[in-house]
């Protein structure tokens, strides 16, 4: 969603969009009222500019006076507002420090610096509501993973459709072929097949009829299903994003935590210092109390050199700009913390299916229980092609791909059936000849008792191998299509860059069988990996692995929930993923880039390296000005430049991690 287009007035309030973007405002105000604070910032420094300037023509003061009013105006008012605002609910913190020494310098001859002080610290603060705001926007606008509307079934059988936030528990709904699943909800009619892939991580056709639970996100593969509504829309995977979005933002790193907590009493003990060494220092140093070289003078440049505004800003703006970074590849994290911790892991554990695999079948072969040649096989794929080309399930477009690599033609079929659940049935076209293809259930009762024994023992067999399988009907032969997980493109790369790039240890934590673990790891060169693991065994061996090491988990199902959330940093796909999953992990892998994590982890390291840059320049940036501002080496206009300089290099600095 473009940052210029107007919004539905539910999502703003739902999604603390920015105020620009409120449903309340015209057209003309929304243009007019985007970077008002930039806007404002701006024109306080040209008419500063020009107030300095015609402040050396004795006969243009007036005018260099009402400009310097209007530079207070613009940019100091806002800021008078806010701390007088935060005085009342008894809150002393930085910009309460910078408005008072703003307004004080004033009292003392030095107006033109207190506009400077004031200028710089609205660019500053203009910058990182720029960062802030960029990094709500990229996280806002994360595409939604769940339909909005469903058709709802009315008492006459009339169909009206409905914003799901409108249905209520216990409506039927109507879901057609090829839709995904609005609401969670029970079967009462109709009988399909359905993937569940986000739920189980096998992308995998299971059949569904009356009685049957179907989950929301479910995708209707064939035919036409009315649920009864079993959950309202509250629970909705974009409800849940929207919470992970808030939760981004209001999670901050100890680090960060511990320095705002310090900056109240920083800001309290700075200003009482400033009050004593302005109150003390005629007496000790005999110094005037007014005067350039005055006392008064003298604790106000302190007071500014001294507030830490860039030690303040410069840890939520490198976060929020990694965070903003990672937002913009589809990746949502929960917070800085969250990079932090990530920073620190030695060791990755995966899941298999859904994971390093894409949950798409491929078709791995094709044999046949009785003695066949080459072109009766060729045949029979050709057969195959013809039927499932008109079907939508996984099974249908891996069969289609492995055809169309065999470089075979598809034989044309009449009277073909889809019988929902089961499987496909049609003749040859120039035969008149059945065939039927599906579920080896389906199969099962066309054939004979000798040879339903002999396709029970393969397929026990192959799916030992932890194959999927579906089985073929032509004439008085068998045909068995076999079937496994895709490995996901780049992982083997990103693997190897974990593991030599970053030092970290791989693991595989799998239900899947041994035979089918063993061959995924061999195939990705992992040198660990444990299978048929239930969910309490992976996150029995998560807890082991956590005790020793920093471990990070990757998964996607509902059986990684509990894993992921015991694990150092838990990170789950976002797209195959199971919502309970994605609120278990601190990662969501919004668009299923599992490829990115090299890159992530590059990120979480740059950003530590990012924020000890940020914290030894501010550090240095409040002694160099401050001690000799105390000393009155330097004038208070250079004190405000010093410290608003080193505001705006941390600042830039930090911006370094929105690159790519």
């Amino acid at each position: 969603m473009s940052s210029s287009q107007p919004i539905l007035f539910e999502e703003y309030f739902e999604m603390g969009r920015q105020e620009t973007l409120s449903p309340f405002i015209t057209p003309s105000s929304r243009a007019l009222s985007e970077g008002l604070e930039l806007k404002a910032s701006i024109c306080g420094a040209l008419l500063l500019l020009a107030a300095f300037t015609l402040s050396f023509f004795p006969q243009s003061l007036p005018v260099s006076s009402f400009l310097l009013i209007g530079v207070y105006f613009l940019a100091g008012i806002p800021s008078l507002i806010e701390s007088i605002e935060d005085l009342i609910n008894f809150e002393v913190n930085i910009d309460v420090l910078m408005t008072l020494a703003a307004f004080s310098s004033v009292f003392i001859g030095s107006g033109m610096e207190g506009g400077l002080l004031l200028v710089l610290f609205s660019l500053s603060g203009s910058m990182e509501d720029a960062v802030t705001s960029k990094a709500k926007s990229a996280l806002n606008s994360l595409y939604k993973l769940s339909p909005t509307t469903a058709f709802v079934v009315k008492e006459d059988g009339s169909l009206v459709e409905r914003s799901i936030k409108e249905i209520t528990v216990q409506d039927s709904i109507l879901v057609k072929s090829g839709q995904v699943v609005p609401l969670d909800g029970k079967v009462v009619e109709g009988i399909s097949s359905v993937n569940l892939v986000h739920l189980t991580g096998e992308n995998f056709p299971v059949r569904k009829g009356p009685g049957d639970e179907v989950a929301a996100g479910a995708r209707n593969l064939e035919g036409v299903l009315t649920l009864k509504v079993a959950r309202t829309s509250a629970e909705s995977t974009l409800a849940k994003i929207i919470q992970l979005i808030t939760r981004a933002q209001e999670s901050r790193p100890k680090l960060q935590r511990w320095f705002e907590g310090l900056s109240k009493k920083y800001a309290i003990t700075i200003i009482l210092l400033s009050f004593a060494f302005a109150l003390i220092f005629p007496f000790i140093f005999e110094l005037s109390f007014l005067g350039v070289e005055g006392s008064l003078y003298r604790s106000l440049s302190f007071l500014i050199a001294a507030s830490p505004c860039a030690l303040i800003i410069a840890l939520p703006i490198a976060y929020l700009s990694a965070l903003s970074s990672c937002a913009k590849k589809g990746i949502l994290l929960k917070g800085g913390v969250v990079l932090d911790a990530l920073a620190s892991c030695d060791v990755i554990a995966f899941d298999k299916t859904g994971t390093l695999t894409t949950g798409d079948l491929i078709c791995s072969g094709v044999e046949s229980l009785t003695e066949t040649n080459a072109e009766e096989k060729k045949y029979a794929i050709q057969v195959a092609f013809g039927l499932e080309k008109g079907a939508m399930h996984p099974i249908a477009k891996a069969l289609l791909t492995f055809a169309k690599t065999n470089e075979v033609c598809a034989i044309p079929v009449t009277n073909f059936r889809a019988i929902p659940g089961f499987g496909l049935e049609a003749q040859i076209e120039s035969l008149k000849q059945n065939v039927y293809i599906g579920h080896p259930d389906y199969i099962q009762n066309k054939i004979s008792l000798e040879m339903q024994i002999k396709l029970r023992g393969r397929l026990e067999e192959i799916r030992k191998n932890g194959e999927l399988v579906a089985v073929q009907l032509l004439d008085d032969t068998l045909y068995i299509y076999k079937f496994k997980d895709a490995i996901r493109s780049g992982i083997r790369e990103t693997l190897i860059a974990l593991k030599r790039k970053w030092d970290m240890k791989i693991v595989m934590l799998t239900g899947d069988h041994e035979e089918s673990a063993k061959r995924t790891a061999r195939e990705l060169g992992i040198e660990t990996y444990l299978a048929d693991l239930k969910p309490e065994d992976k996150l029995f061996h998560v807890t082991g692995l956590s005790k020793q090491n920093r471990l990070a988990m990757v998964g996607d199902g509902i059986n990684d929930a509990p894993a992921l959330a015991r694990a150092t940093v838990g990170i789950c796909m976002g797209q195959i993923g199971a919502t309970v999953a994605m609120e278990a992990s601190d990662i969501v892998l919004l668009r299923d880039n599992i490829e990115l994590l090299d890159w992530l982890v590059d990120k979480a390291k740059n950003t530590q390296k990012i924020v000890k840059q940020n914290l030894s320049l501010a550090i240095a940036a409040i002694f160099l000005a401050s001690m000799p501002a105390l000393a009155g080496m330097i004038p208070l206009w250079l004190a405000v430049v010093l410290h608003e300089g080193g505001t705006v290099l941390v600042g830039l600095n930090a911006l370094r991690l929105l690159r790519k």
